[in-house]
C-alpha cells in the first residue's frame, strides 16, 4: 500500500509573491473601492501587489498609489478595435516580466481583458469576478463576451448569493465559484449616537443610473412630502442620469426638498447627519451604499431585489420594499418618520449585522484563503508555498 501523503503546514514565502489586481479605473464606484481596499489591506509580507488598469484616473488614484508596488496601463477604445490585441500582449508581458502568480479581475471589462491576457501569459492562478447580477447597461455581447472569458478562470468569485445563483444560470460550472462577501471600514463608517427625534434627512448614495431606482424615489419624495413638508432629500452620487433626474427635480417642484450632492468623499459624514437611507433598487448584489448606512446606525429602506434580502432580514434590521413601487416606499418611510423609535432600533440591529458578516477584515482573509487554496492547488505538491515565492 503506498504510504499517505502527510499534510503540509502552510508556510509563508520567503519573499512576497508578486500578484495583479486589474481594474477598469480609479473613480469612485462600488467594486473600485472593494479592490481598491483589498489592495491596500493585503499582507505586504505575503504578497507583493501590482495593479493594472484600462485607465490611471479617478478619485481613488492616490489612495492605489501609496500601497501598489507598480500601476501599469492599458488604454483601450473596445473590445473590437485591433489595437486591443497588441495592449492584451503587452498586458500578458507584463505579467510574465512580473512572474504574476496570481491575476485578481474587478468587473466584466477586466474579466474580458485580463482573464485572457493572464492566460495567455500563463499566470498560475486566474481568478475572476461578478459583483453585479444583470443590469441595464450591459449588452448581451458584453455578456457572452464575459461568460467566454470565466472559462480562462481557476475561480470566480461572487458577492452574493444572488450572484452565484446567476453564473450557475450562465453555466459556470459550480467548483469555480466562490462567494467573498463585500466588507466595509467600521473605523470610518462608526456607528453615530442616534437619539429618538425627528426624522427628517433622508439619504441615498448611489451612481445616478437607472438601475438605482432614482426615478422611483422621486415619485416617493412627492408623496412623502405632501405629508412632511419638511423633508429633506440628499441624493449622494453622479452618473449620466444626473440632468434627466435634476429636470425632473424642477418640473415636480422638489427643488426645495431634493439636493445632488455628487460624487463625494465624506460619505461617512454625510451618513452621520442624515436619519434614513433609502437605496430604491432595480438591480443589485452587494450595494457598499446600504453597508455603509447600516454600518453607521441608519435605518435602511430597500428594494427588495439581488442580494439585498441577504444582508437585511425586512422588520429586523431594516425594511425591503417591492422595485420600481413607489407608493410601498413613501409609505414605508411615512411610517418610519411616525416611528422614530422603531427606526433607532433598525438602525441598531444594522450596526450589529455589519459587525457580525461584514466586516473588512473578514473580506480580505477570504480572498487571502482563496489565493492560498488555488496557489496550492495549481502546483505540485512537491513545490511548498516558499519554494513557489523563488521560481
Amino acid at each position: 500500500m503506498a504510504p499517505a501523503l502527510l499534510k503540509r503546514k502552510a508556510v509563508l514565502p520567503s519573499r512576497p509573491l508578486p500578484i495583479a489586481i486589474f481594474l477598469t479605473s480609479f473613480d469612485v464606484g462600488g467594486t473600485e473601492r472593494q479592490m481598491v481596499e483589498l489592495i491596500r489591506r493585503l499582507d505586504p509580507v505575503e504578497f507583493d501587489v501590482h495593479v493594472g488598469c484600462f485607465h490611471r484616473r479617478g478619485g481613488l488614484t492616490r489612495l492605489v498609489e501609496e500601497r501598489a508596488a507598480s500601476i501599469a496601463e492599458f488604454p483601450i477604445e473596445g473590445f473590437g478595435h485591433v489595437a486591443t490585441i497588441r495592449q492584451l500582449n503587452s498586458f500578458a508581458a507584463w505579467c510574465r516580466h512580473l512572474n504574476c502568480r496570481v491575476v485578481q479581475t474587478s468587473d466584466v471589462y477586466s474579466n474580458v481583458f485580463a482573464l485572457p491576457g493572464a492566460a495567455l501569459a500563463r499566470v498560475p492562478v486566474r481568478i475572476g469576478s461578478r459583483r453585479e447580477v444583470v443590469t441595464p447597461d450591459r449588452t448581451a455581447a458584453q455578456l457572452t463576451a464575459q461568460r467566454v472569458a470565466y472559462q480562462a478562470a481557476h475561480a470566480i468569485v461572487a458577492n452574493s448569493t444572488a450572484a452565484v445563483d446567476q453564473l450557475k444560470r450562465e453555466r459556470v460550472p459550480s467548483r469555480k465559484i466562490h462567494t467573498i462577501r463585500n466588507g466595509v471600514d467600521e473605523k470610518i463608517f462608526t456607528m453615530r449616537p442616534r437619539a429618538i427625534g425627528p426624522l427628517r434627512r433622508i439619504i441615498t448614495v448611489a451612481n445616478l443610473r437607472i438601475e438605482k431606482g432614482h426615478d422611483t424615489l422621486l415619485d416617493a419624495a412627492r408623496r412623502i412630502v405632501r405629508e412632511q413638508p419638511d423633508v429633506e432629500f440628499l441624493l449622494v452620487g453622479d452618473g449620466p442620469l444626473r440632468r434627466t433626474l435634476e429636470e425632473r427635480v424642477r418640473r415636480d417642484d422638489l427643488t426645495r426638498h431634493v439636493r445632488f450632492l455628487g460624487e463625494r468623499t465624506d460619505v461617512a459624514s454625510l451618513l452621520h447627519a442624515a436619519d434614513v437611507f433609502v437605496l430604491p433598487s432595480r438591480s443589485e448584489a452587494c450595494p457598499n451604499g446600504v453597508l455603509e448606512a447600516m454600518a453607521t446606525g441608519l435605518p435602511v429602506v430597500a428594494a427588495r431585489v439581488g442580494g439585498l434580502p441577504e444582508m437585511i432580514e425586512s422588520g429586523l434590521s431594516g425594511v425591503l420594499v417591492p422595485p420600481d413601487h413607489p407608493e410601498a416606499l413613501a409609505a414605508v418611510v411615512l411610517d418610519l418618520i411616525r416611528r422614530p423609535s422603531f427606526a433607532l432600533k433598525l438602525g441598531r440591529a444594522a450596526r450589529v449585522e455589519i459587525e457580525n458578516r461584514f466586516s473588512l477584515e473578514r473580506m480580505v482573509s477570504a480572498f487571502t484563503t482563496l489565493y492560498r487554496s488555488e496557489l496550492s492547488r495549481r502546483t505540485s505538491h512537491a513545490v511548498s508555498y516558499r519554494e513557489l515565492a523563488a521560481s
